[in-house]
């Protein structure tokens, strides 16, 4: 019998049959700190289910890991699908953007659930858990697959295989029921042991655990901003007609998604405009406007078409760089690896920095300061006097935190926070995460990560309003950007499973030219060619 050389992260060296299962391969290794929900296979994130045909090299995928933590939740996500589809097969379950770790989940008739039917929803979901069945994938011929969601009323799954020509579509089994398959899911439904199921504004939340206690759930805590977004999201795909990338992808065969990306443009132009009409609603109370957000969501260009709006104001909008507020070199605070953490706020000068918005605000001339990082030192810039009509725009990590401007008045203060929080799915049941839509801007610019866990969620329910920096289509645009880049990316490279799977979902995006982005779109922050200079 043909073998095959495995070797574990361990070192260890093993032979196997050709074709043996991974989950039987890992089975060598002994106990395991966390439950086993994948496996990578020469460094590509599979399912446990998967044959081993040719030597390689093998390891655990565990749910205390960030991809770990990503195979549970999606793989919670299907059996909810389950329990809808067996308790409410009429019903199109939309799986939407994450709140305060949990994903909402809402019906497309928006016919609101009552509390009875959420329980009934978790009380199949606790048994399909219990029954501990296998999630299988199963290659389904192009014209099967396609007829088999047509009868079945996936319509949105329908939309995305039919500008597909691959001649078999992946699919996940279990207990009867078929969703595509974009990524591994766990090897049966008994792993996913910890979860809740909550109503949350007439949908449902279902909640996770989070990847450093997998087998606890942390205390709920709502993010009322999220959900505001969420709504507005909602209404905006309303307006424009497109909730999936089968839909999207439809517009671009068709010729039709310049006037799509037109009107994308002008709802977010006008959302703009809308939080310029609430500063200058103040009647001249705001003083300074505060703008934050995760890396990648376009807080740069926010602040920019920001301070167009408040000119048609009247108002003389002023930028701040908060990197010149930067406390000397040798004085910034070190992280756990005695590396100097710039992130942190205490890498800012902060008494500084209010005493010269205070300076500033009783109509005094301020020497404005410059931060000189080949020497790490600040030394003096410009003066600046206010003369009645200016605002000051701060953008930064802090900028939602108080502790930031501790000593300026919460009246005199704007708070607005920005990100990229698409809700536009592959199809019903399989989101694009936040954290992938920005991961894909951030590989095309190519920027490094910041520190948005500590320093921005946390103070996000603190914002006077918020800006949803996604534009759907820009999906298509970065996949022509990204798709190379990705494809760069090796077996033997450590970024090799994160650029497969993302390569995964964009193989269902068609590409969507560059130049019909408008020159002050916020995506051009991220591919160039702006009309501003940043």
């Amino acid at each position: 019998m043909t073998q095959v050389k495995v070797r574990f992260d361990t070192g260890k060296v093993s032979l196997f049959p050709k074709k043996t299962k991974a989950l039987a391969a890992l089975s060598e290794i002994g106990d395991l700190k966390a439950p086993l929900v994948a496996v990578l296979v020469n460094n590509e994130l599979k399912d446990l289910d998967t044959e081993l045909s040719y030597d390689c090299d093998l390891s655990p995928v565990l749910s205390n890991s960030s991809a770990g933590a990503s195979v549970y939740r999606r793989s919670l996500c299907f059996i909810l699908a389950i329990a809808s589809r067996q308790l409410m097969p009429q019903r199109r379950l939309i799986a939407g953007m994450a709140i305060g770790a949990g994903f909402y989940h809402y019906y497309h008739d928006e016919i609101p659930l009552d509390e009875a039917q959420v329980e009934a929803l978790s009380d199949r979901m606790a048994a399909i858990v219990a029954g501990d069945s296998p999630i299988r994938i199963e290659p389904w011929p192009w014209e099967t697959a396609r007829n088999y969601f047509k009868e079945s009323g996936q319509l949105d799954t329908l939309e995305l295989i039919e500008n597909l020509n691959n001649p078999t579509i992946p699919l996940n089994e279990c207990a009867g029921f078929r969703d595509l398959h974009v990524s591994p899911l766990v090897a049966s439904t008994g792993i996913l042991s910890t979860w809740e199921l909550l109503p949350y504004h007439g949908g449902l939340l279902l909640r996770y655990p989070h990847k450093d206690s997998p087998l606890a759930l942390d205390p709920f805590e709502d993010v009322p901003l999220l959900y505001r977004i969420s709504e507005e999201y909602r209404e905006r795909g309303r307006v424009l007609g497109v909730g999936s990338v089968g839909v999207l992808n439809r517009l671009g065969s068709t010729g039709r998604v310049k006037e799509y990306i037109q009107v994308a443009e002008a709802l977010q132009n006008k959302k703009v405009a809308e939080l310029a009409d609430q500063i200058g609603g103040s009647k001249g109370k705001v003083k300074v406007v505060l703008i934050a957000g995760p890396s990648s969501s376009g807080k740069t260009t926010t602040s920019k078409k920001l301070a167009i709006q408040l000119k048609v104001l009247g108002y003389e909008p002023i930028p701040i760089e908060l990197d010149n507020f930067f406390v000397d070199r040798t004085k910034t605070p070190l992280d756990t690896e005695g590396k100097p953490d710039f992130e942190c706020l205490g890498a800012l000068d902060v008494e500084y920095l209010n005493h010269v918005l205070l300076r500033l605000f009783e109509g005094n001339e301020v020497q404005m300061p410059v931060y000189d990082f080949k020497s790490g030192t600040r030394k003096p810039g410009s003066s600046l006097r206010l003369r009645g009509h200016e605002i000051l725009i701060l953008e930064g990590i802090h900028g939602l935190n108080d502790s930031l401007t501790p000593k300026i008045p919460r009246e005199e203060k704007f708070k607005i926070y920005v990100s990229a929080l698409t809700q536009l799915n592959l199809d019903d049941h399989n989101r694009i995460s936040t954290t992938d839509y920005r991961l894909l801007r951030r590989i095309v610019r190519d920027h490094n990560q910041r520190g948005e866990r500590s320093y921005i969620f946390p103070f996000q329910n603190s914002a006077d309003a918020a800006l949803n920096s996604a534009l759907d289509y820009e999906l298509g645009v970065l996949k022509v950007y990204a798709d190379p880049l990705l494809r760069a990316i090796k077996p033997d490279m450590t970024e090799y499973a994160e650029a497969r799977r993302l390569q995964a979902f964009l193989d269902y995006i068609m590409p969507i030219p560059a130049q019909l982005v408008p020159k002050d779109s916020i995506l051009r922050e991220f591919i160039g060619e702006s009309d501003f200079h940043y």
